[in-house]
């Protein structure tokens, strides 16, 4: 039983890392072409379908390793804990990103959503009540929190599917 835990955290960290570190060279291109206040919605897409790369195989490898068997738990367990790493080390880039690499980010993003707010026909009262409220939101601690919050849900979501598709016992 201490094997299946240590491989457990083993598989957790290495997919969580590798995931994490994914996830920083997508913004990476997302930043090196300009996007990055911007992206399409086709960049949200192929971080999602990352994730569920990532977690899936993690999960696998969990199965692998444990003799084929792999329980509902174990699947939440090995899926959420991935994402809870990569969500990190996301958080750490993003860290890095807002306060050295970019440090007028939030700023540069509460413009970016002052002219989309414009774009759509809001109201000048209506404008500054959906940015006063955007500002209260935004900042590096916000932004990390809701970094991890985000990645954990979808790693549990990512899991609870897999887990049920991959689920495999003694009584199977």
């Amino acid at each position: 039983m201490e094997t299946q835990n240590t491989s457990s955290k083993q598989i957790m960290l290495n997919y969580g890392i590798m995931l994490g570190i994914t996830s920083i060279l997508l913004n990476v291109i997302m930043y090196a072409l300009g996007m990055t206040y911007a992206p399409h919605w086709s960049v949200g897409l192929l971080g999602i379908a990352i994730m569920i790369g990532f977690i899936i195989m993690g999960i696998k490898k969990f199965k692998e390793f444990n003799g084929g068997f792999l329980s509902l738990g174990e699947a939440l367990k090995t899926g959420v804990g991935i994402a809870l790493i990569a969500g990190i080390v996301g958080v750490v880039y993003t860290l890095i990103f807002t306060n050295f690499i970019e440090p007028d980010y939030f700023a540069k993003m509460l413009e970016v959503q002052e002219q989309q707010l414009i774009d759509y026909g809001m109201s000048d009262e209506q404008i500054e009540n959906q940015l006063s409220m955007t500002e209260k939101m935004s900042g590096p601690t916000m932004a990390a929190g809701m970094s991890i919050i985000g990645s954990i849900f979808l790693g549990f979501i990512i899991s609870l599917i897999g887990g049920l598709v991959m689920k495999h016992s003694d009584e199977d």
